[in-house]
């Protein structure tokens, strides 16, 4: 364990033979000297306490993954959700293909505590299209790695079968290539822990997955599929600031939301740049829905969006043509 032992350099106050030391000094370094010293593993947890406790270091653990728990009894008012991690060989879901899928199933409660780990599912996938070198740079996975592999479709459908929801950490971007490896996940409520969860309100200044779990404590081999639904889950079932609960109870509290969407069809070209200041996206119509700038809002906000429009957009009164929207139908591919 020479590369854990090693981690600080210092000066050792050493104890007589006949002295030994409860716990182990942590070495104050003085000017010119560099003697390096050994912890034994089982004083790895005293140093972090002293180096913590001092408000002069933050220590991060390497993620540990919990462990699944198979032979179970369902206890009664859990349910069941699967983060999923898909990496792809680019970001058009029409066009780019699945590489790696990655899944962890586990139970949960209504409050937004989480429980037990009960199945994990990770597989490699060889596209019909090139993995750029690029994409080898961002997730890791070479053609040679892909050579030959598949994704079992029936493994993937009963996976998921018993899921009460699917989460993703970017799910406008892993829905739609999930839905093409597999029906199931079209017919899944879906909640999304990047854009779901106000994480600036609860002290975060970012919302990637490797800064949140930086945060929490831990890091990890990131950018592979089933090591970042381990970590996401972490994050997840983590305590906020505040005492306000868990990331999870936040998640789930926005998913049981119902959203409207409202498509601004016919809206003066030369007042664009106001719908885009607004939130409003781009749909060219492709894809089957209007083509036509349209926006997603909780149904609180409905009134004021249409007085938005009535007044600043259209000038008259109008009735643009508007969908309810919940997590079974939200972060579809709407363009």
């Amino acid at each position: 364990m020479q590369g854990q032992a090693d981690l600080f350099l210092g000066v050792v106050e050493t104890a007589s033979p006949t002295q030994k030391s409860a716990t182990p000094r942590i070495p104050v370094k003085q000017p010119g000297q560099k003697r390096s010293f050994r912890l034994h593993a089982t004083d790895f947890e005293t140093a972090i306490d002293a180096l913590e406790g001092s408000g002069q270091y933050r220590v991060l653990r390497r993620l540990q993954p919990r462990p699944i728990v198979g032979a179970r009894v369902a206890v009664p008012g859990e349910r069941i959700a699967v983060i999923v991690d898909t990496e792809t060989t680019g970001l058009d879901h029409t066009r780019d293909e699945v590489i790696e899928i990655g899944m962890v199933a586990f139970s949960y409660y209504e409050n937004g505590r989480i429980g037990d780990v009960v199945g994990t599912y990770n597989a490699l996938r060889e596209p019909t299209i090139p993995i750029t070198p690029e994409i080898t740079r961002l997730t890791g996975i070479t053609p040679e790695m892909v050579k030959g592999q598949a994704i079992d479709l029936d493994d993937v459908e009963a996976f998921i079968q018993p899921a009460h929801l699917v989460i993703a950490h970017n799910a406008r971007f892993d829905r739609p290539f999930c839905e093409r490896v597999a029906h199931g996940f079209s017919l899944k409520a879906w909640a999304c822990s990047h854009a779901e969860v106000s994480w600036s309100d609860f002290g975060f200044e970012g919302s990637k997955l490797g800064y949140l779990l930086s945060q929490c404590g831990w890091f990890h081999q990131g950018h592979r599929a089933v090591e970042d639904c381990h970590a996401l889950l972490e994050v997840l079932a983590a305590p906020l600031r505040g005492g306000t609960g868990c990331a999870m109870s936040h998640l789930l509290a926005s998913a049981r939301k119902a959203f409207v969407r409202i498509w601004a069809e016919g809206a003066p070209f030369d007042l664009k740049d106001n719908l885009k200041k607004r939130g409003y996206r781009w749909n060219d119509g492709t894809n089957g829905r209007p083509k036509s700038w349209f926006i997603e809002i909780d149904e609180d906000a409905y009134e004021a969006e249409m007085k938005f429009l009535r007044q600043e957009i259209y000038r008259r009164g109008v009735e643009p043509f508007t969908q309810r929207i919940t997590a079974l139908e939200r972060f579809r591919a709407v363009p």
